[in-house]
């Protein structure tokens, strides 16, 4: 016979799993600033983009501090991410992950120590 304690971690483990199941994976748990970049930036930015491409190591590292502090908001404000419910970016993205991504950009810039891109 199985005991009361038993049944209700099955229960329990049940729960979860099926929980699980329904809920989605976004970048924002756990990922880190390339994985981000990948999901929210390089989609409008790759090769041949009519947005033009950019990578971290398309700018110094000066030039990406600008862009997140001064031109990032005005120039993405009306850029709807369909992708991510049609919301503008700038709402799509959370500041948490804006911010990782800024790091990613920062780190990995043309005048770094490890100029990257995002693969």
């Amino acid at each position: 016979m199985k005991t009361p304690l038993g049944i209700m971690t099955a229960a329990l483990v049940g729960f979860i799993a099926l929980g699980l199941t329904g809920i989605p994976i976004s970048p924002a748990q756990g990922a880190d600033g390339k994985e981000l970049y990948r999901e929210y930036c390089k989609t409008c930015h790759e090769a041949d983009s009519p947005h033009g491409e950019y990578t971290p190591m398309s700018l110094i590292q000066d030039q990406w501090t600008r862009f997140f502090d001064k031109k990032y908001v005005r120039k993405h404000k009306d850029v709807i991410d369909e992708k991510h419910g049609g919301k503008p970016v700038t709402e799509t993205i959370s500041p948490d992950d804006l911010e990782l991504i800024k790091e990613f950009s920062i780190k990995g810039a043309a005048d770094s120590e490890h100029p990257m891109t995002c693969g």
